[in-house]
């Protein structure tokens, strides 16, 4: 009959035909749920003897059949010939639709079940109601409710649904990669994970949303994807409420909980929370950056970093603002940003109850606190807290000035200083003062000067006990005292004590006074004392002396003013031992 085709026995329940009664009998156990065979070591029921005597061979290991070419035993004969196909590369099952080829007919079987047209789901979970192609794959995800973990690595106890993980999961002790990708000369542990990167090479990308038109190389992939249309996040973190998208996002969210970090350094001795940083963090000890960009050839040590990088090319910030309208070029930054409207900071100092809105900024806070500067120059031996710092810090050395403005062409070491000064541009000022409604082009100078209102000077000079607002401040002053003055100028032979101050002096040779008074046309080299000069135009005196009612255009007049109520003589001259009042007649 298997000649003829003829198919005399019909089930009645579902009409399929057999060419055997033997067949249709074993069929129809499929209907009735009968299992009428029995392994009595593991109290497992099966529906026909044949499937009994294979799981039988579970229990003694008995492997009858070799293979010639790599020595690897299998239970059944079945099995070998589908091994077989792995050393001759036949895949004698096609699918038509995809020009698809497969070395096994059930395979086969499964994969036509994920063409739309087909799209068959006849086993369904009485528990959630979800559908699956195979009866198998239902049974597996049956265990999702029940808990149950049957297979357990010796190892380190850890429990699994199915042998098949438990195999996969025993790589991660042994160290074993046995699938290789021969163009990158790459190891991977599980055979999927190869088909995966291999389409690296391809650019195949057959799975597409249709909502926004995005490929993606897996189906799981595009299925996780279509969540950010959606927003259905089903994974809620128990102790603090916070949902996610996909399980294994919220496993690592718990990590912040816990304080776990699994995956360890031996060089640093340091650890990470997910295996993929640490991954991240060797490359630092390799210096491996294989992603290049091929418009200025930079590399990066991650395909992720290579494509935010790019948008700095393209000008490319899909993310944006809907309360300022202002855009990012990544998600995360936005979220940050964020945080500036809602003024929320979850992560507080410990030590001293500062509040900050990033996890990272907290951490660099801390060393503050600590004092640990890792990050050594060695040029000059300064320390540093953060390695950016450090970065910045040997552009002093160097001499380079990468960011420049094409209005002026002046050159900065810095991107944040080019941004700054290109204010002076445009004149914006959006950081407000609400005591004075004074403006300000950035925020820390905001902050600097709302001390003036608050009268807080936290910073004192040990010597002296003069209180300052600002560090800065206060370590320029310390050169008062030491009579120190490590900025030179070689074509006069002249030091200085800041390097603002010796920038002044320089336009002295160059002659540059780029700041113009608009009513007489006197050019100044700074713009502070061009605003001074308008003073005389203006006749305004905003410097007020309380005990003789007099007014002054300049602080520093009414300052030298005061000591004549005071008395005070700063300024002595040692060879006459005489006192003055004021630095010039000194």
């Amino acid at each position: 009959m298997t000649h003829t085709g003829v198919k005399p026995f019909v089930c009645e329940t579902c009409n399929k035909a057999f060419s055997r009664n033997k067949i249709l009998k074993t069929h129809l156990l499929t209907h009735t749920g009968e299992k009428p065979f029995y392994c009595e070591t593991y109290s497992e029921e099966f529906s026909r003897k044949k499937i009994l005597a294979i799981h039988l061979m579970t229990h003694t290991g008995v492997k009858p059949f070799v293979c010639e070419t790599c020595n690897k035993a299998f239970s059944r004969k079945k099995i070998l010939k589908t091994h077989l196909l792995t050393h001759t590369g036949e895949k004698p099952f096609y699918c038509e639709t995809y020009s698809e080829a497969f070395s096994r007919k059930k395979i086969l079987a499964i994969h036509l079940m994920t063409h739309t047209d087909t799209g068959v789901k006849p086993f369904v979970c009485e528990t959630c109601s979800k559908a699956f192609s195979r009866k198998k794959i239902l049974a597996i995800h049956l265990m999702t409710h029940t808990g149950v973990k049957p297979f357990v690595c010796k190892t380190c106890n850890k429990a699994f649904s199915r042998k098949k993980i438990l195999k996969t999961h025993l790589l991660t002790h042994t160290g074993e990669k046995p699938f290789y990708c021969e163009t990158y000369s790459k190891a991977f542990s599980r055979k999927k994970i190869l088909a995966i990167h291999l389409m690296t090479h391809t650019g195949v990308k057959p799975f597409v949303c249709e909502t926004c038109s995005k490929a993606f190389p897996r189906k799981k992939i595009l299925a996780i994807h279509l969540m950010t249309h959606t927003g259905v996040k089903p994974f809620v973190c128990e102790t603090c409420n916070k949902a996610f998208s996909r399980k294994k996002i919220l496993k690592t969210h718990l990590f912040t909980h816990t304080g776990e970090k699994p995956f360890y350094c031996e060089t640093y001795s340091k650890a990470f929370s997910r295996k993929k940083i640490l991954a991240i963090h060797l490359m630092t000890h390799t210096g491996v950056k294989p992603f290049v960009c091929e418009t200025c050839s930079k590399a990066f040590s991650r395909k992720k970093i290579l494509a935010i990088h790019l948008m700095t090319h393209t000008g490319v910030k899909p993310f944006v603002c809907e309360t300022c309208n202002k855009a990012f070029s990544r998600k995360k930054i936005l979220a940050i940003h964020l945080m500036t409207h809602t003024g929320v900071k979850p992560f507080v100092c410990e030590t001293c109850s500062k509040a900050f809105s990033r996890k990272k900024i907290l951490a660099i806070h801390l060393m503050t606190h600590t004092g640990v500067k890792p990050f050594v120059c060695e040029t000059c031996n300064k320390a540093f807290s953060r390695k950016k710092i450090l970065k910045t810090h040997l552009l002093t050395h160097t001499g380079e000035k990468p960011f420049y403005c094409e209005t002026y062409s002046e050159a900065f070491s810095r991107k944040k200083i080019l941004k700054t000064h290109l204010l002076t541009h445009t004149g914006e000022k959006p950081f407000y003062c609400e005591t004075c409604s004074k403006a300000f082009s950035r925020k820390k100078i905001l902050a600097i000067y709302l001390m003036t209102h608050t009268g807080v000077k936290p910073f004192v000079c040990e010597t002296c006990n003069k209180a300052f607002s600002r560090k800065k401040i206060l370590k320029t002053h310390l050169l008062t005292h030491t009579g120190e003055k490590p900025f030179y100028c070689e074509t006069y032979s002249e030091a200085f004590s800041r390097k603002k101050i010796l920038a002044i002096h320089l336009m002295t040779h160059t002659g540059v006074k780029p700041f113009v008074c608009e009513t007489c046309n006197k050019a100044f080299s700074r713009k502070k004392i061009l605003k001074t000069h308008l003073l005389t135009h203006t006749g305004e005196k905003p410097f007020y002396c309380e005990t003789y009612s007099e007014a002054f255009s300049r602080k520093k007049i009414l300052k030298t003013h005061l000591l004549t109520h005071t008395g005070e003589k700063p300024f002595y001259c040692e060879t006459y031992s005489e006192a003055h009042s004021l630095e010039r007649k000194f």
